[in-house]
């Protein structure tokens, strides 16, 4: 019996990777059609009209007279996009965009499967296909932006970090040479195994998003807080010698960018739209206004970023680093001054997070003198997760737009308090992903020791 099920294993792990292909075409098709590719098709044509010879900021919309709003070097990386068909431009945004998103869940949901005795590969499809149906993915692989694309290349920077603290902690009880310095006599293919294995790309990823997008700029101020030097100024350079390349090859446009276009608030449209779910949008909705109030947006927005830095490095120091990303992806997206809805995309490992964190309440409380209060916090953890997940999904930023009274205001906002709740209050998990090295054997770390678990509930 156990052979015939060994036996028949492989055919099942088949049926069902067919089926999840078949239900991401099928989602696919029904996201482009719904949101008709509008972002993408702006860039686009931008582009298209840079490349005849106009500047590229100068194009507006025969519509929406809206502009666009990329840097310089993803005006670059949009150049392909604007040599073929709008459809197959949006497909192929769309498939490396699911691409990202499935490597990224890869590095995220499988170290929670395996550390409660699962199999990766059922979780990681599974939290594929919850994350589909979220708002976040649901608009920026409908309206063909690149969010996916970034946050894979910022999560690509965490396991970059997790791999070299790892290294480095081999290096103190292994024996022999140290893994961060490969010979020099072996060839290409050992060197690059060697760079892989040791993480020694972290800060690029960060440093591409940065380029490609304004607001992943925050990760590098995370990492000199928590005096990540290497990392930060790997991002830094990344940044650098991208902008001095589009300077090179563009330099009016360069320039317009961030003599101009860079400190437009409404650089996007206007700020009080119901898209908007940052603190400036709230505001400005609030104020009933077209603009935010600039000293008080620019208050909160100052709180909120100290607040999401000191939890973020508390995360840090307790060895959570997917947390500490976490909270920096979600203060960077409320704090801006437009952050649609398809920007969202930390939202995804906060649920995770939230999830692992009331199954770790539930493990505890099998253990004796655990009580009743931690089965109470791994109750709230999980319907935190819950009701999260359910605001992404059903999306009532939409439903309320332009409702009045407190309904409105709550609904209308739903996805900008959420964001600011987790800010203040998403757990970490002690110990679960450190980006410093660990001597497994006497629990020590080269320059500091882990804190003991505590309840993350406060900076």
């Amino acid at each position: 019996m156990i052979e015939r099920a060994r036996a028949h294993r492989p055919a099942a792990e088949s049926v069902v990777v067919l089926l999840a292909a078949a239900g991401t075409l099928v989602a696919l098709i029904t996201f482009l059609h719904r949101y008709g590719l509008a972002d993408l098709r702006l860039d686009r044509d931008a582009v298209r009209s840079w490349l005849a010879g106009n500047a590229l900021y100068d194009y507006r919309s025969p519509t929406s007279q809206l502009g666009t709003a990329v840097p310089p070097p993803a005006g670059y990386l949009l150049v392909p996009a604007a040599l073929v068909p709008l459809a197959v431009a949006g497909w192929a945004l769309a498939l490396t965009g699911v691409a990202a998103l499935l490597l990224a869940l890869i590095a995220l949901v499988g170290p929670v499967a395996r550390r409660y005795g699962r199999r990766r590969w059922p979780a990681v499809l599974v939290a594929a296909a919850l994350a589909l149906t979220v708002e976040p993915v649901r608009a920026t692989l409908g309206l063909g932006d690149l969010d996916l694309v970034l946050f894979g290349l910022i999560t690509a920077d965490v396991v970059a970090l997790r791999r070299r603290a790892w290294a480095r902690s081999r290096a103190t009880w292994w024996p022999g040479r140290p893994a961060s310095v490969p010979p020099r006599d072996r060839p290409l293919v050992h060197l690059l195994r060697q760079g892989w294995a040791t993480g020694a790309w972290a800060g690029v990823g960060i440093g591409l998003a940065t380029a490609l997008a304004v607001s992943p700029g925050v990760f590098i101020v995370y990492l000199a807080v928590t005096r990540q030097w290497r990392t930060a100024c790997t991002a830094l350079g990344t940044v650098l010698t991208l902008t001095t390349g589009a300077l090179l090859l563009a330099p009016q446009q360069t320039a317009a960018w961030f003599g101009d276009v860079l400190w437009r608030l409404d650089r996007t449209g206007d700020i009080d739209r119901a898209g908007n779910q940052s603190l400036a949008g709230v505001l400005a909705r609030l104020y009933d206004s077209a603009t935010t109030p600039v000293l008080l947006w620019w208050s909160f927005a100052l709180l909120l970023l100290a607040v999401g830095l000191i939890r973020a490095r508390a995360a840090h120091a307790d060895g959570d680093e997917i947390a500490a990303f976490t909270l920096v992806g979600l203060t960077g997206a409320v704090i801006g001054p437009i952050t649609e809805t398809n920007e969202l995309v930390w939202v995804l490992p906060a649920v995770l997070i939230l999830v692992d964190a009331a199954a770790r309440q539930r493990v505890l409380s099998r253990r004796p003198l655990s009580g009743r209060a931690g089965r109470f916090l791994g109750g709230g953890w999980a319907a935190a997760a819950l009701l999260t997940y359910l605001t992404f999904l059903v999306a009532p930023v939409w439903t309320f737009a332009g409702a009045g009274g407190v309904v409105g205001v709550l609904g209308g906002d739903a996805y900008a308090i959420a964001l600011i709740l987790l800010v203040n209050a998403l757990p970490w998990r002690p110990g679960v992903a450190p980006a410093f090295p660990i001597n497994r054997w006497i629990k020590q770390t080269r320059q500091r020791m882990i804190p003991p678990a505590r309840r993350p509930t406060g900076s």
